[in-house]
């Protein structure tokens, strides 16, 4: 089964931590994403550049609006993502627990991908 690690973190709270820390917790993160490759587990992965840099698209009363940002308000913005193969649910949040960010504030959201009909 192949899962989606969302990785998200107030991007305010991670410009505040200091470079040095945030070059260890990327080091961590290297070590991880290592792991899961040597596990033949890890599939894809993308860090996101900052949400100021998206563009928000909606379709309402048949017209397209564009607009500059992320698409909702929120404290946290989605800043990456970990596509993996795992025997179940279980596993995917045991290797989501794992993700360096989460100790500094960082969350995860784990879901299943659908099996292509």
């Amino acid at each position: 089964m192949q899962y989606l690690l969302l990785c998200c973190i107030d991007e305010s709270l991670w410009a505040g931590i200091p470079q040095p820390e945030r070059d260890g917790i990327m080091r961590e993160y290297g070590a991880w994403m290592q792991g899961l490759d040597e596990s033949r587990q890890h599939l894809a992965s993308a860090q996101l550049r900052p949400s100021a840099t998206a563009s928000t698209i909606r379709v309402k009363n048949g017209r397209t609006a564009i607009t500059d940002g992320p698409f909702a308000e929120t404290k946290e913005q989605l800043g990456g993502y970990h596509l993996i193969e795992c025997k179940d649910r279980d596993e995917a949040i045991s290797i989501a627990t794992r993700i360096p960010t989460l100790r500094v504030g960082g969350t995860v959201e784990v879901r299943q991908l659908e099996a292509a009909p």
